[in-house]
């Protein structure tokens, strides 16, 4: 069985494709724009929609920072360790 993470990408109709940093919450995510990663966008889906709400790259340091400190809590190892990989790649 596979334990690695999947990578999961979106087309932005003006920014082109975007890379998942983490999941929020319930439908909600963390992307950034795979080359650059530069912008970062809080991806809300609905039913019927995807809804694209750009936050500053501190924002979206913030947020992943609050992750790590949750699955530290939660004692999600394994998850921390992804995700700090991915911070450590995105904003280090």
């Amino acid at each position: 069985m596979n334990n690695q993470p999947h990578e999961v990408y979106l087309n932005h109709p003006t920014f082109g494709l975007l890379y998942r940093i983490c999941l929020l919450k319930d439908n909600q995510e963390l992307f950034t724009t795979l080359y650059a990663q530069r912008l970062f966008f809080i991806v809300s889906v609905s039913s019927d929609a995807f809804s694209f709400d750009p936050i500053s790259r501190t924002e979206a340091r913030m947020l992943v920072e609050s992750m790590l400190r949750r699955l530290l809590l939660d004692r999600e190892a394994e998850k921390h360790q992804q995700l700090q990989v991915i911070y450590q790649r995105t904003f280090l």
